[in-house]
């Protein structure tokens, strides 16, 4: 999607100018969060269907079954609650009016893609991930070995933070660039999905307090639960208010795909890369650009698995080099490597009670463009 972003001095998200086919997009995507209740209770009506044609023994085994179907009803009502707080003012985003639409009714929930239903989902268990406190360990594996070398690289009693740039590609909701700027450096995050900016805007500027909102992000879990409170665990957010706690730096937020946006060479002190350069169809064109917008003596820093986001998905081209593969792809444009590991442990917006627990084995990088070429 072509956008054009206009930087601003507060960290809001800034505005874009698009043309109609993208505000179209833009469009179905507040559709897809509108129709997240009626999608939602959907799959729960379809289960309990299915409950009333089994035979009356049955039923009544599953008794406490179709007491947490009701009770799934309910969370999913705190959700969409949760939903119309975060895209209340999502034409922050655009200059029109959203009252027309898709309205939240099951009729208009079939015209909803699939993929975006799953995107509103997927948009709650970041918010876990970034803004709780359950979240914390999460964040503390794949965000505290990023801002721990930052810090040390940019020792900020050795230097003026404000003056070190940073940035975040694929920035999500936003969580690393505040921690970054709360820490004193410029940092602007860079987000493609409109999904993420929409949640990430309503996080950064109208959360006024802590635990301001409570949401249930496991309700779309159906599998793999112990017990029947596992799916209806509610999490509060945020953890840390942004506008209570306002970061020391300076924090933006700018929309639009990474390999358009960015065009401006050796500019940049650090990039901070966190489960983002597998997002790309060619990993080359990331890290040709990450290098020729470092500034000589620059860092990337690099933490994340290689999934290949492009991999399996109809009608797209991809390429998906090894961990070997791209260690040769970092040397040839130009990095000198200075820390090269594969066994950090990370997990990635992962249901603490789930009996299926997963995690990667990332990636953690760091390499230097050189200070002359």
């Amino acid at each position: 999607m072509d956008v054009e972003a206009v930087n601003k001095n507060n960290h809001d998200v800034d505005c874009i100018d698009v043309k109609e086919e993208e505000r179209k997009i833009f469009y179905n995507i507040i559709a897809a969060f509108k129709c997240y209740r009626a999608n939602a209770l959907n799959n729960v009506n379809r289960r309990e269907a299915y409950l009333n044609t089994l035979p009356t023994e049955h039923q009544e085994m599953l008794a406490k079954y179709r007491e947490l179907l009701q009770k799934l009803r309910y969370c999913i009502d705190a959700n969409n609650k949760v939903i119309k707080y975060i895209i209340q003012d999502a034409d922050c985003l655009f200059y029109n009016d959203l009252d027309n639409v898709c309205q939240p009714q099951p009729s208009s929930a079939t015209k909803v893609r699939t993929q975006d239903t799953h995107k509103v989902q997927v948009t709650l268990k970041q918010i876990f991930r970034d803004w709780s406190i359950e979240g914390q360990s999460e964040r503390d594996q794949c965000y505290t070995p990023i801002i721990d070398e930052i810090t040390s690289f940019f020792n900020p009693q050795k230097c003026n933070a404000e003056d070190i740039k940073i940035l975040v590609p694929g920035a999500g909701l936003g969580r690393l660039i505040y921690e970054i700027a709360y820490r004193g450096y410029y940092c602007e995050g860079n987000e493609f999905s409109l999904f993420m900016l929409i949640a990430s805007n309503f996080v950064l500027n109208r959360c006024v307090i802590e635990n301001q909102c409570t949401f249930y992000p496991w309700v779309h879990q159906y599998v793999n639960n112990l017990c029947r409170n596992n799916q209806i665990e509610p999490i509060t957010f945020p953890d840390v208010s942004p506008t209570k706690f306002p970061p020391k730096g300076t924090m933006n937020m700018v929309a639009g795909d990474f390999l358009q946006v960015y065009r401006d060479m050796n500019y940049w002190d650090c990039i901070a890369t966190c489960f983002f350069i597998d997002c790309a169809n060619n990993i080359i064109e990331f890290v040709e650009l990450i290098y020729g917008i470092l500034k000589p003596g620059g860092i990337w820093i690099n933490l994340g698995p290689l999934l290949y986001h492009f991999s399996d998905v109809p009608h797209e081209n991809s390429i998906e080099p090894t961990y070997e593969d791209l260690i040769i792809i970092v040397r040839s444009c130009g990095f000198n490597i200075l820390k090269n590991r594969t066994d950090l442990p990370t997990k990635y917006a992962q249901n603490p009670s789930s009996m299926h627990q997963s995690e990667y084995k990332s990636i953690y990088l760091v390499c230097k463009k050189p200070e002359s070429e």
